[in-house]
């Protein structure tokens, strides 16, 4: 009996010190990401590196895929969405220049992870997800992981979110053909958009969007490809 109770203890400490240096692992992964994918690519926003750096991107990705969760490429989430790159995610919101009193419209949820980003440098973050097994998954774990600041809505993103309307920031991860009126008219004045616009894979740009004096200023800024935008008959817009 002594015996087994000496094995049991063993089996759980094993378990214990695996799962520790697991961890580790997914923590030093994070900090290699953070440095050789965002800094040294020209990301200098303290927030977004300080968001990027805490985030455990692995806890967004099917178990399949947690052990190159941190590598410099996307992933897929099922459904036939991924998620994106890591420098992309920091790319496109560095460059929705964000303050802490920000509210921030996402359309394409995915995994949660995007949210979960904006979330730690902004005060609210309204996010659409037109998958509802995706939706469901991302909101649960964004309530595990204890944010109170992120709601997450099924429905179609070209739509936006009117009952939540203005927003200061919109930040889209799927590609339309063009840029939807409505999350023109749910910008704020003085707002900002970023969003990927192409007919195809091959031929998509990222565009910033300025609202000033009521007149939207687009100017393209990286080569990107994202999945496209549909509506609920899985049509692209």
């Amino acid at each position: 009996m002594r015996l087994f109770q000496i094995f049991c203890a063993f089996i759980i400490v094993a378990g214990m010190d695996c799962s520790s240096s697991q961890e580790n692992d997914y923590v030093r992964w994070r900090e290699q990401m953070v440095s050789d994918q965002i800094i040294s690519r020209g990301i200098k926003d303290k927030k977004v590196i300080a968001a990027m750096r805490k985030v455990e991107r692995h806890r967004f990705v099917p178990d399949e895929y947690k052990q190159v969760a941190y590598g410099d490429h996307p992933l897929p989430i099922g459904y036939e969405q991924t998620i994106s790159q890591p420098y992309v995610v920091a790319f496109m919101t560095e460059a929705l220049e964000l303050k802490q009193t920000d509210r921030v419209l996402e359309i394409g949820t995915g995994s949660g992870y995007q949210a979960a980003i904006l979330a730690e440098i902004c005060d609210s973050v309204f996010t659409i997800e037109i998958v509802p097994e995706l939706a469901q998954q991302a909101k649960l774990l964004l309530e595990q992981l204890g944010y109170k600041n992120i709601q997450v809505k099924h429905g179609d993103g070209y739509q936006g979110w009117i009952e939540k309307a203005p927003f200061d920031a919109i930040i889209v991860t799927c590609s339309p053909t063009k840029i939807p009126q409505p999350l023109k008219d749910q910008l704020r004045e003085g707002g900002r958009m970023i969003i990927p616009v192409g007919y195809s894979q091959t031929d998509q740009y990222l565009y910033l969007i300025k609202k000033q004096n009521g007149r939207l200023v687009e100017k393209a800024v990286l080569p990107v490809r994202f999945v496209p935008m549909v509506n609920f008959e899985k049509k692209s817009y």
